[in-house]
């Protein structure tokens, strides 16, 4: 099993669309009880100054695992943050789910606890309260995307007086951060891929808008098809999705019989993120090989949805096939 960041709090639970289908696609995203939460109650906002912060001594570039000296002297009470590449892109609000690499070590002893370089994936997670240390909802928020930030983070707005066993992090410990923001995304956020023709008449048209408004689904007035259905609607130019990888999507599903939308990241206003292997074999195996940055029509035949099972008060009959808009807006 892949580490997972010891910076993220286990999700609630899942959209409905992962609810049931399958026997085996109830348990949580992240599926890995040893992920430790972060703090359940919130500290006020701290002060935020700009040092001290010990120096980075090698992998000084945008990308490039750093190197950073062991802390000098007492660290700042306060939370100490530095921009030290400024970025020229989309700024960061709180609630954003930012797609960044770190390395994480404590100000004492210079021991790295946690770095995303090594496991060469980024960091995909949600600035929010109750989803990740307070340290970075303050310090990363209003920093734009391209931009290196150094910040140390005292216990209160860290792991607390108890610290993080797992991670040898003590409840005394003040942390420091260097994190290279690459992406931001909010629920405003839609693909921005190339638009591909929509030939086939006997298929749902989906809308192309990338203004982050839900995009129109219009099926047709023919027999829904037998088989699993998943088309470009917009190509983007990212990585591939793999049968094992988690996403970060926006989406908007309705019923084919009907045209009846039963549920929406737009409506909701909340991106969503998943694992392929916790949710619908329809979903699963439309995306799996689908790029980042697409927007995907999805058709899914009964026997790969919900068959004659759907989720209580959904407002989906039994063997309904269900039509997906899916903005893949990440790879996690």
């Amino acid at each position: 099993m892949r580490r997972r960041s010891l910076l993220i709090a286990v999700p609630a639970g899942l959209v409905t669309l992962a609810a049931c289908g399958d026997d085996d696609s109830g348990s949580d995203v992240a599926g890995d009880p040893e992920t430790p939460e972060a703090s359940a109650t919130s500290a006020p906002p701290p002060k935020i100054v700009d040092g001290p912060l010990p120096a980075i001594t090698a992998g000084t570039k945008f990308g490039e695992k750093p190197t950073v000296a062991k802390g000098s002297g007492d660290p700042s009470k306060d939370l100490a943050v530095k921009t030290v590449i400024a970025g020229g892109g989309k700024a960061v609000a709180e609630n954003d789910f930012v797609v960044a690499n770190y390395l994480g070590q404590i100000w004492a002893s210079a021991k790295v606890f946690d770095n995303s370089y090594d496991r060469k994936t980024p960091l995909v997670i949600q600035l929010a309260q109750g989803s990740i240390i307070d340290g970075w909802r303050y310090a990363l928020t209003g920093k734009k995307t391209g931009s290196r930030v150094q910040f140390s983070v005292p216990p209160t707005w860290g792991y607390g007086e108890q610290g993080n066993e797992e991670a040898g992090i003590k409840g005394s410990d003040t942390l420091v951060f260097v994190v290279d923001v690459q992406d931001t995304f909010s629920t405003k956020s839609s693909a921005k891929g190339k638009a591909v023709p929509q030939d086939d008449a006997k298929l749902p048209k989906v809308g192309t808008n990338t203004d982050g408004a839900a995009p129109s689904i219009e099926v047709p007035k023919a027999d829904a098809p037998k088989k699993l259905v998943a088309n470009y609607v917009l190509e983007g130019d990212g990585a591939e999705v793999g049968a094992q990888d988690s996403v970060l999507v926006q989406y908007k599903g309705v019923v084919w019989d009907s045209g009846k939308e039963f549920d929406s990241t737009y409506g909701r206003k909340q991106l969503t993120s998943f694992s392929l292997q916790q949710v619908v074999k329809g979903w699963s195996q439309g995306l799996t090989g689908k790029k980042v940055g697409s927007r995907v029509l999805i058709v899914i035949p009964p026997d790969l949805g919900y068959g004659d099972n759907p989720p209580q008060g959904s407002g989906i009959e039994k063997d309904s096939t269900l039509v997906f808009s899916v903005d893949i807006l990440a790879k996690m």
